[in-house]
């Protein structure tokens, strides 16, 4: 699940990584009706309220996953930014068998959303300001709701720090890597490294559920 910039170079390289890594990839457009001007504002909503067209393009998504021959029937969701928002919303719908959110804004009704949950992984940047306390928050409520997990902040990334490169307006760029927005790399081998072990243990093998 894409950036809130949309799909770019840099959101096909992380779909680019899973598929090497031995994975049925797809990542659905969720600004197909109107593009990143007139779709940002409804889409981000979504993601916050769990509802709108970008669940229907999760579950056709998923639904087209599940129904090639070389899928084994479990299926994973995995989200950058806001696409970490949706990762969550959709963790609890008994559709997925994994989910990774990366610095995703955490849904309004925290504990509603997550009951039940399939497990998840999720890393957060420390410098980001806009999902300050995020990281702590999440782990104490999977936690408290008994999900399998592994959340972990990293202390010296920022924003969107799983990007292999700059995005954005060129002009804006040096203003965002002010305010810690952007790649770190240091923190992104970890983060895939935990992603990637993650997804192993829940993924690779035969499911029934969905």
């Amino acid at each position: 699940m894409h950036e809130a910039l949309g799909v770019d170079d840099v959101m096909l390289r992380q779909a680019e990584r899973l598929a090497r890594a031995g994975y049925l990839a797809l990542m659905p457009d969720l600004f197909t009706q109107g593009g990143v001007r007139r779709c940002l504002v409804p889409t981000m909503r979504a993601s916050r309220s769990g509802h709108g067209r970008a669940y229907q393009d999760i579950e056709a998504a998923r639904t087209f996953l599940t129904e090639s021959p070389d899928c084994t029937g479990a299926v994973g969701i995995i989200g950058f930014c806001m696409g970490g928002a949706f990762a969550l919303m959709s963790a609890g719908n008994g559709s997925f068998d994994a989910a990774s959110a990366n610095y995703g804004m955490l849904p309004a009704q925290l504990d509603q959303v997550l009951a039940g949950a399939c497990p998840v992984v999720a890393s957060y940047g420390g410098r980001d300001r806009m999902l300050k306390g995020a990281a702590a928050e999440l782990d104490s409520a999977l936690e408290r709701l008994g999900v399998v997990h592994d959340v972990k902040e990293y202390p010296q990334a920022g924003h969107a720090f799983l990007n292999d490169a700059e995005v954005g307006p060129r002009p804006l760029r040096p203003l965002l890597r002010v305010t810690g927005m952007g790649p770190h790399p240091e923190a992104a081998a970890d983060a895939w490294r935990r992603i990637e072990t993650f997804f192993g243990t829940h993924l690779k093998q035969p499911t029934t559920s969905g």
